[in-house]
C-alpha cells in the first residue's frame, strides 16, 4: 500500500510536469521556467519524504534484515549451485522438457533462495511481535516473488528482444501495484506528452502500446507456431501448401497484432491513408523485383509446380529444393552448395523438375563400337550390364538401339531408368559406363579410336596412322 504522506507529493509532482508539457507545448518560455522550478522543487519534496521514512527506527531495522537475508542466499546459492548443477548431469534419461525448467530454476536459485528466507523471518515476526515491525519485509517478500513469477512466466516467450520488453513491462507494472501508486504512476507518465494539433502522444501511451504490441505477437508467435506444427504433420496437405498455409497465418496475425497495436496507441489509421497511398506508389517503383518474387512465390506454391524435396535443375544448377521462401528457394546440390534463386527465376526461366510428377527419370549414355562387332550381341551386353547396376531399376528394363553409322563406329543409345534422383546422376551415369567397360572387356568388344586419311598434297605418299581402329588395352 502507498504511504498516505507520499500520495500528495506524487499528485504535486504530476501536475507540475502536466503543466511544464503544456507550458512547452504553447511556447511560452517564461510559464516554462516557471513549471520547471514547480517541478524540480516537487521531485525534491518526493525525495525528501522518500528519506525521512527511511530514518524511522524500524524501517532501517527491516532493511538491515533483507540485506543480511539477501547476503544468505548469496552463500546458499554459491555453495548449493553447483552441486545441484553436477546433480543435474545425471539426469540424462529425463524428457527435454524436465530438463529445462530445471536450468530455469537453477538460473534462479539467488531469488528463490531469498524468497524462501524472507517469508520465513517474515512469518515468525508476525506471531513474535507487532506486524507492522514486518511491514517492509513482507513489502519486499511480494516484490520478489512476484519479480520471480514474471521471470518464469516470460521464459516461455523465444524471441530474447521481445522476452526482455515484455519482462520490464510486466515488472515494472507489478511494483508499481504492489506499492499502490499505478494510478499516480499513470498520471505522471500521461503528464508528459507531446501535443500536435488534436494529436497528443504520452508516455503512457508509448507504455501501452508496447505492451499491447508484446502480448499480441507473443499470442501471434503461439498461434503461428502451433499451426505450422500442425501442418507440417498433416499428410494429406502437400508440402507446398504447408508452406503456403503456414505464411498466410504468420502474414495475417502479425499484421493484426501490428495494427491492433497501433491502434492502441490512439493513432488514427485512417488518417494515414493517403501518405500510404502514396509511400506505396514510391515502394512499388523501388521494389519491383521484390514484389515479383513474393507474387512468384505466391503462384509458386499455389500451382505446385515445385514443392520442397523435388529435384530440378536450372542452368548449371542442379539439386533439391530444401526450403521455399517467401522472396527466394533454397536448392543444395551435390556438392555441398546452398544456392538462392529468386522466386521470379522459377517462374520465367526454363526449370526441369525431374520429381514433378513422380519420381522416374530415365538416362540416356552413348556410346559406339567397331565395325567388326555384332551389333546384336552389343545390344544384349549393354542391356545386361546396365541391369546388374544398383539403383537401376529392372521394372522398366533398359533398352539399347543403334542410332546410327558414323565415321568410326557404330553408334549406340542406352537408356535406363531410376526413382531416385536426388541421388545424384553423374554417379550412376559412371557406374553403367564402368559396366559396360568391364562387359566389353569380358567379350572382347572393341570401342575404335577414330579413323583418319592424311594427305599430303604435291608429293604421291599416303600415310595412314597406325592404331587407328585399336582395341581395348588388355
Amino acid at each position: 500500500m502507498a504511504n498516505h504522506t507520499t500520495e500528495p507529493v506524487i499528485d504535486s509532482v504530476a501536475d507540475a510536469l502536466t503543466s511544464t508539457a503544456e507550458a512547452a507545448a504553447r511556447g511560452d518560455g517564461a510559464t516554462l521556467v516557471d513549471s520547471a522550478t514547480d517541478l524540480f522543487n516537487s521531485l525534491v519534496l518526493a525525495g525528501e519524504a522518500m528519506f525521512m521514512s527511511l530514518l524511522r527506527p524500524w524501517v532501517g531495522y527491516q532493511a538491515l534484515i533483507a540485506l543480511a537475508l539477501f547476503v544468505l542466499a548469496y552463500i546458499l546459492r554459491s555453495t548449493l549451485g553447483p552441486r545441484i548443477r553436477a546433480w543435474m548431469g545425471t539426469r540424462e534419461g529425463w524428457p527435454k522438457w524436465r530438463m529445462r525448467v530445471l536450468v530455469v530454476v537453477h538460473q534462479r536459485l539467488l531469488q528463490i533462495f531469498f524468497v524462501i528466507l524472507i517469508w520465513t523471518v517474515v512469518l515468525v515476526m508476525r506471531e513474535i511481535t507487532w506486524p507492522s515491525r514486518s511491514y517492509i519485509l513482507s513489502l519486499i517478500g511480494t516484490l520478489s516473488l512476484a519479480w520471480l513469477l514474471v521471470a518464469f512466466a516470460t521464459r516461455l516467450i523465444r524471441s530474447v528482444l521481445l522476452r526482455r520488453l515484455v519482462r520490464i513491462g510486466a515488472l515494472a507494472y507489478v511494483t508499481l501495484y504492489i506499492l499502490g501508486i499505478v494510478e499516480q504512476a499513470a498520471r505522471i507518465l500521461d503528464a508528459a506528452a507531446i501535443s500536435m494539433g488534436d494529436f497528443r502522444l504520452s508516455l503512457l501511451m508509448i507504455v501501452q502500446g508496447f505492451v499491447v504490441i508484446g502480448i499480441l505477437l507473443t499470442l501471434a508467435r503461439y498461434v503461428t507456431t502451433t499451426t505450422s506444427a500442425r501442418v507440417a504433420k498433416n499428410e494429406d496437405i502437400s508440402p507446398s501448401m504447408r508452406v503456403l498455409i503456414t505464411k498466410v497465418v504468420q502474414i495475417v496475425f502479425y499484421t493484426m497484432a501490428f495494427f491492433i497495436g497501433v491502434r492502441s496507441l490512439g493513432i488514427d489509421l485512417t488518417g494515414l491513408a493517403v501518405l500510404s497511398g502514396a509511400i506505396g506508389v514510391g515502394l512499388g517503383f523501388g521494389l519491383q523485383k521484390v514484389v515479383s518474387n513474393l507474387v512468384s512465390g505466391v503462384i509458386i506454391l499455389l500451382d505446385k509446380s515445385i514443392k520442397p524435396g523435388d529435384v530440378i535443375s536450372l542452368g548449371d544448377t542442379f539439386g533439391w529444393i530444401q526450403t521455399l521462401g517467401a522472396r527466394y528457394a533454397s536448392v543444395v546440390t551435390r556438392d555441398g552448395k546452398e544456392y538462392l534463386i529468386p522466386n521470379e527465376d522459377l517462374i520465367t526461366g526454363q526449370v526441369v523438375n525431374w520429381s514433378h510428377s513422380d519420381q522416374f527419370v530415365r538416362l540416356d549414355i552413348y556410346f559406339g563400337t567397331a565395325y567388326d562387332d555384332d551389333p546384336h550381341l552389343v545390344r544384349k551386353l549393354a542391356v545386361a550390364a546396365a541391369s546388374k547396376v544398383d539403383r537401376v531399376l529392372t521394372t522398366r528394363a533398359p533398352v539399347c538401339h543403334i542410332v546410327g553409322f558414323g565415321d568410326s563406329s557404330v553408334d549406340y543409345i542406352l537408356r535406363f531408368w531410376i526413382c531416385d534422383p536426388s541421388a545424384g546422376l553423374t554417379n550412376i551415369r559412371g557406374n553403367v559406363y564402368l559396366a559396360l567397360w568391364d562387359a566389353f572387356k569380358e567379350n572382347d568388344i572393341s570401342i575404335p579410336f577414330p579413323q583418319r586419311e592424311v594427305k599430303i598434297l604435291g608429293q604421291d605418299h599416303t600415310f595412314e596412322p597406325s592404331g587407328t581402329a585399336g582395341k581395348l588395352p588388355g
